[in-house]
């Protein structure tokens, strides 16, 4: 996505102010409890026990840190 962003802005000079991403941390899905993951942070619990609840940063998490960091230049 971030891919087709880029290119809209270059090849079409299309003015892009804000990008919002699905969740920082990972978060209850409505069908799946959290046996799915979405978040850049991945959370030490389950649907049916909390653990320690530690977070870890998952590789999406530095991914997007680089994105930001090189201003979109390095997706």
């Amino acid at each position: 996505m971030l891919e087709q962003i880029q290119m809209s802005i270059t090849e079409n000079n299309v003015s892009v102010f804000d990008f919002c991403l699905w969740s920082f941390i990972d978060l209850i899905s409505t069908t799946s409890g959290f046996k799915k993951r979405y978040g850049f942070v991945y959370v030490d619990h389950t649907d049916t026990e909390n653990r320690e609840l530690i977070r870890y940063k998952e590789d999406s998490f530095y991914w997007y840190q680089r994105v930001i960091e090189s201003n979109g230049k390095k997706l």
